[in-house]
């Protein structure tokens, strides 16, 4: 009986040694197949831009192909509960945004928790939204249009594409005393497009994919909507200047892994990630697409999206805001 028990210890203790053995394995082998960066976004926006060249400049790093895999719809939810289900082994990653910290407030089932869920990489990108309008509307600035929704309650449309956008309107909205009419979009370029033709005469999209319509007179950019100017659009004012004091709303995204990724990996993707965004070319690149690059410590991004989280429940309350 005592050499069977001892014999059935060493078998189990072999088994276990084997696992823990091919899981190192595993691990030193990353990646050993393609990556998706899961996208809370349509393709087209800001998200999606900044995204794009993060898994482009991830891929030779890496030295597998790092996929976007655009999921957009429930205001980021559906990404995020997509990435929080997927295994731990680093081959599914979130492009952590404001969207999430706005979800897992906004609604009552998101799928998701993204505090406990995600293990946060590094903040790679701050995107400020642009307060953009139609040529159509007769308002040049933030107290124009606030004087022009205040003549007409309700009257005037204007697109939202996801939580982060959304919130950060009914904020406005809150703030300055109005009433405008909500028509939320999949993503931020359908948002556009409605901008464009006008389906909707103001939107709060992201300053990225305002600009080059901006810039043909196709569209009115009257402010952003960060604390501080961007360095991607210097010459316009915040909203806080132009007018709504002290508002601040910002967009913002990085890689987040699904809670209990080995160590191992989410090191590699913060040592790449941060390589990367230390290089001159790609934070050219970011600037002239309307974001802002930064690059913190796994940390300062865990920091940060706890205070976000915190942040617009805040909001939320206050507004009253609910989801269409």
């Amino acid at each position: 009986m005592v050499h069977d028990v001892a014999r059935i210890s060493i078998v189990v203790v072999t088994v276990l040694m084997c696992a823990t053995g091919c899981i190192a394995h595993a691990q030193s082998q990353y990646p050993a197949k393609q990556i998706r960066l899961i996208v809370p976004n349509a393709p087209g926006g800001g998200a999606d831009t900044s995204a794009r060249i993060v898994a482009q400049g991830l891929t030779p790093a890496l030295g597998r192909s790092v996929v976007v895999d655009n999921r957009p719809g429930a205001g980021g939810n559906l990404s995020g509960e997509i990435a929080a289900r997927s295994a731990p082994d680093g081959y599914s990653v979130l492009w952590g945004s404001v969207s999430h910290a706005v979800g897992v407030n906004l609604y009552s089932r998101p799928g998701y928790d993204l505090v406990k869920d995600f293990v946060p990489v590094s903040l790679l990108v701050l995107s400020p939204y642009g307060v953009a309008l139609h040529p159509s509307l007769p308002a040049r600035s933030i107290k124009d249009l606030i004087a022009l929704a205040k003549a007409q309650p309700g009257h005037i449309n204007y697109a939202t594409s996801g939580s982060g956008t959304f919130l950060a309107a009914a904020l406005f909205c809150d703030m300055a005393g109005v009433k405008m009419t909500n028509v939320s979009y999949k993503g931020g370029a359908p948002g556009l497009v409605a901008l464009l033709s006008g389906e909707v005469s103001m939107t709060m999209t992201s300053v990225a994919s305002i600009l080059p319509h901006v810039k043909t007179g196709k569209a009115r950019l009257l402010a952003v909507t960060s604390a501080q100017r961007t360095p991607s659009a210097p010459e316009f004012p915040t909203v806080s200047e132009a007018g709504l004091k002290e508002f601040d709303a910002i967009s913002w995204y990085g890689p987040m892994m699904p809670a209990g990724t080995p160590k191992e990996i989410v090191d590699r993707w913060l040592i790449e990630s941060q390589k990367l965004i230390k290089q001159p070319e790609v934070r050219e690149r970011m600037i002239a697409s309307g974001v802002d690059p930064v690059g913190t410590t796994q940390e300062e991004f865990a920091a940060y999206v706890r205070t976000e989280v915190a942040k617009w429940a805040r909001v939320i309350k206050a507004t009253g805001a609910k989801p269409d």
